[in-house]
């Protein structure tokens, strides 16, 4: 088959050199002009401790410079705050019949449907471990979930076609209920977030302050809960024990995604690298914007997510990051 991939960082980088490995063929369009121009050179390069390994691909463009006039299998990777620019080169590029798979962090297929429909919208749940470390040089820091799915639960021949190439990779697997994986990544992902308030490890962080972990998931999936969302498990984590405010359960599933988080060599996450190490924006407000406003018109209170979304473009700004803004949030969820 071949692919598009849109937005050739962690995720997209990571997936473009396995389906090309694979012999698939695959062109990458990325806004970073000096990651395309070493793509182009040497390849996309995984590196993997002390090894790594570069696959050519078909094809590397910016949007600037073109790229094909037309695309039927993309997979849309780009930062969640960048799906409209990225939008704006596949558009008007993609088939009748093609389709975009949102392999990214947040709840942007309904903007991608927006663009091109509802029938060229496919989602994607992904939980991968892996930063940009040099231009076209990603570091595998670990597997994680891929799911995809139909965004109405339909099973689909596109979804089991995608799900086997991405076979090239590892575990991918289709699902009837993407949302549900998407909406507890959310809950997750509020954790990892507020880990990037501190310069530390990420399960160190959730370990020394699962109070608060706990109430930002919660908050979370009192929104889902409320849009009738059915959240799914996955890797080593479970939504429920925090959906349902058991305490002692939450605390065991905790100290399974502790463990977990501690067998995985990326131990920051890219919220508090785009922060420390590549000064930009980060996804946050785009991820969690949809929540709050959902919120806000269901009478929901979440003053933690509140909070910290305003801590995190705090540290967009310039603020020094420190461990005692996770037990600021505290004063906010009580």
């Amino acid at each position: 088959m071949a692919y598009v991939i849109v937005g050739a960082g962690a995720i997209g980088g990571t997936l473009g050199h396995h389906l090309a490995r694979a012999g698939h063929e695959v062109t990458v369009v990325d806004a970073d002009a000096e990651h395309v121009r070493s793509i182009r050179e040497r390849g996309i390069v995984v590196r993997r401790g002390d090894e790594h390994t570069a696959v050519p691909v078909a094809a590397a463009f910016t949007p600037d410079e073109g790229g094909p006039q037309e695309v039927s299998r993309v997979l849309l990777a780009v930062k969640a705050q960048a799906t409209g620019p990225a939008l704006d080169w596949i558009a008007p590029r993609l088939s009748a019949d093609g389709f975009v798979v949102s392999v990214q962090n947040g709840l942007n297929e309904p903007e991608i449907a927006a663009r091109v429909g509802a029938a060229r919208t496919v989602g994607a749940f992904v939980n991968l471990f892996a930063d940009v470390v040099a231009p076209g040089e990603i570091r595998d820091g670990g597997l994680g979930a891929l799911v995809v799915g139909e965004v109405d639960g339909r099973e689909s021949a596109r979804v089991q076609e995608v799900v086997a190439d991405l076979q090239a990779w590892g575990p991918a697997r289709a699902t009837a209920n993407v949302n549900g994986y998407l909406w507890s990544k959310l809950g997750f992902g509020a954790m990892l977030v507020a880990t990037a308030l501190a310069d530390a490890s990420m399960a160190e962080l959730i370990h020394r302050h699962r109070a608060v972990m706990h109430a930002l998931a919660a908050e979370v999936y009192a929104v889902a809960a409320a849009e009738a969302i059915t959240l799914e498990p996955f890797d080593a984590f479970d939504p429920a024990p925090y959906a349902i405010g058991d305490g002692a359960a939450a605390d065991a599933a905790t100290d399974a995604l502790v463990a977990w988080l501690r067998t995985q060599t990326k131990d920051r996450s890219g919220i508090w690298r785009d922060i420390a190490v590549r000064r930009r924006p980060t996804e946050v407000p785009t991820h969690y914007g949809p929540v709050l406003h959902r919120a806000a018109q269901l009478g929901i209170a979440v003053p933690g997510l509140a909070r910290l979304v305003a801590q995190i473009e705090e540290l967009e700004g310039g603020a020094p990051m420190t461990e005692q803004r996770i037990d600021d949030l505290a004063g906010a969820l009580r």
